[in-house]
């Protein structure tokens, strides 16, 4: 059996057992995987908030802007993810735009021993996206780079849809791996 194929069978029995409940030994257990599909941006959790980066399309498309949100402190890596990526999911501050696919959701972030994030992402962000090789960059590069920038303990981070691997998003950028932080697309740039 291929290197690849043991590989997706951990990750499809480690994404069953967590949809199923069950955790197991040496992960942090999360009481339901879909809970901070859609927390607030700035409204602080009992344990406060946190300033973290996210990363939005520049007004004519071409970059995306690091702009500092506050969101929810969690307890443990994955739950902080889960509040990262889905503030990023949520509504470009004004000046700029989302470089999201409207109707994204959030199903989940898991976190393997080699420090690689998995990141579930609803069908929508490939049935919705507008195409194109730069803005297929700029959707990936936007979770990427936000997991990445903010949360030391992730070194690579590879989007699944619907809790399945894809060759792409809009196939020009291959996913089928996890991927490191790429910063070329990022340009700061002042709001006005």
């Amino acid at each position: 059996m291929s290197r690849a194929r043991v590989w997706w069978r951990a990750v499809t029995a480690a994404y069953a057992a967590l949809a199923l409940g069950c955790v197991p030994s040496g992960s942090e257990p999360e009481a339901d995987p879909m809970a901070a599909a859609a927390p607030t941006l700035a409204g602080p959790s009992a344990a406060g908030s946190m300033p973290v980066t996210l990363y939005y399309g520049s007004e004519d498309g071409a970059w995306l802007v690091p702009v500092e949100r506050a969101v929810p402190q969690a307890e443990g890596v994955l739950a902080q993810g889960r509040q990262i990526v889905a503030a990023q999911l949520a509504t470009a501050p004004e000046g700029l735009i989302s470089v999201i696919p409207p109707g994204t959701g959030l199903r989940g972030v898991y976190l393997t021993e080699r420090a690689e994030a998995f990141v579930d992402l609803s069908a929508e962000a490939a049935t919705a996206h507008p195409g194109g090789a730069l803005s297929e960059q700029l959707t990936v590069y936007a979770v990427v780079n936000a997991l990445l920038t903010n949360i030391a303990e992730i070194q690579r981070v590879q989007i699944l849809i619907g809790g399945r691997e894809v060759d792409s998003l809009a196939g020009h950028l291959d996913l089928r791996r996890p991927l490191e932080a790429d910063l070329t697309l990022v340009r700061n740039t002042a709001l006005n």
